[in-house]
């Protein structure tokens, strides 16, 4: 499923504190650049993912955060380097663009 104008739309609000972005469609889902680097995906069902990167991978598992995984057509499992936006940072930009511009640095 793809992803609707409005769900587009949010997660562009989310970050937009940070500046100019960017994105691009795949996977029925949404790439997020700033300053032509990927930052953040909205999964095909609207999920939001921020990129962790050195410190930022603990500091995210710190968190609670989930990573996200899928499982690979073998049956085995792979972790990818992006982290589920916390629930409380859905609905505040603030937020959002704060753990965005922390795990921006890292990458």
């Amino acid at each position: 499923m793809a992803l609707s104008q409005e769900e587009i739309e949010h997660a562009l609000d989310l970050f937009a504190p940070l500046g100019p972005l960017s994105t691009r469609k795949m996977f029925g889902g949404l790439s997020i650049y700033c300053d032509g680097i990927i930052f953040a995906i909205v999964m095909s069902d609207g999920r939001v993912l921020l990129k962790g990167a050195g410190p930022m991978q603990t500091q995210f598992e710190d968190m609670g955060l989930e990573r996200w995984a899928y499982t690979r057509k073998d049956g085995s499992a792979t972790n990818m380097p992006y982290w589920h936006l916390p629930d409380t940072a859905l609905d505040d930009a603030e937020e959002a663009s704060a753990l965005a511009r922390q795990a921006f640095a890292h990458l």
